[in-house]
């Protein structure tokens, strides 16, 4: 069954959903550009990686004895502290759990130089979030538009913080940011709600070179055909993250026309 939606399928957004659409985007995006852009470029897929607690982990203290490369421990410090009388069972607590997070990327490199003329990123949860998520990404961005690399930001996720642009004063679900190198710091903003196609879009080259157009709404159409999502998702319960109150009138509407509810 085709993708229901005439732009952006909500339900892909669920969080357990769309790490998989974010590793089927990007590999599909190279997929499309590879055979256009040989043999002056060739497009790289990129691994970032860092270390976080997990988001919903409470800080509970630092550990009396600390591990990490060595055999050194240190003693904690005595303090007096108001002691409450023992219960009778214990309370179950959580405590932060290191984990690796690993986010894809795509670069565009010309072959003969090496140089990375375009980078391409598709956001995810953690990189609108307050937390090192956000900061990694950040701090990658603005090295990317501070150089003369270009860069394309894709952002299919309705919820947390946007990233910045300005003036920052429309509103809406989505955004496509393309920066060219050579523009800065003007650069072109997509924007565009649910009830929208994801509209297309060059792929900034050097000077001179044939730009491929980006059909996002395509490749996201196929995506969603190939991996069966259609299969996994049930329109009759309602997205997560959840939608407004008008959002959720329209996506009633277009869901019982389409007799999916």
């Amino acid at each position: 069954m085709p993708n229901p939606f005439p732009g952006m399928n909500p339900y892909l957004e669920h969080p357990e959903m769309w790490p998989g659409v974010h590793h089927w985007l990007i590999i599909e995006i190279a997929r499309l550009l590879s055979p256009q852009l040989r043999p002056k470029y060739r497009v790289a897929v990129e691994v970032r990686m860092y270390e976080t607690t997990g988001e919903e982990s409470l800080l509970v203290g630092i550990p009396d004895l600390i591990v990490k490369g060595s055999k050194a421990t240190t003693q904690p410090e005595q303090t007096s502290i108001a002691v409450t009388q023992s219960p009778t069972h214990p309370q179950t607590v959580e405590v932060p759990v290191p984990i690796t997070i690993k986010q894809g990327y795509l670069e565009v490199r010309e072959v003969a130089t090496r140089e990375v003329v375009t980078a391409i990123e598709i956001l995810s949860p953690v990189n609108k979030r307050p937390g090192k998520g956000r900061e990694k990404y950040e701090d990658k961005r603005n090295e990317v538009l501070g150089s003369s690399t270009h860069l394309v930001e894709i952002d299919l996720l309705r919820k947390g913080q946007p990233l910045p642009v300005y003036p920052n004063n429309r509103e809406t679900h989505y955004r496509i940011l393309v920066s060219r190198g050579n523009r800065r710091p003007k650069a072109d903003l997509y924007s565009f709600n649910l009830p929208d196609a994801i509209p297309a879009f060059p792929l900034p080259l050097k000077p001179g070179d044939n730009e491929p157009l980006v059909d996002l709404q395509l490749l996201l159409n196929n995506i969603y055909d190939r991996a069966s999502y259609d299969l996994e998702i049930d329109c009759q319960q309602e997205p997560v993250p959840a939608l407004a109150a008008e959002n959720t009138v329209w996506l009633n509407t277009w869901l019982t026309e389409k007799e999916l509810r």
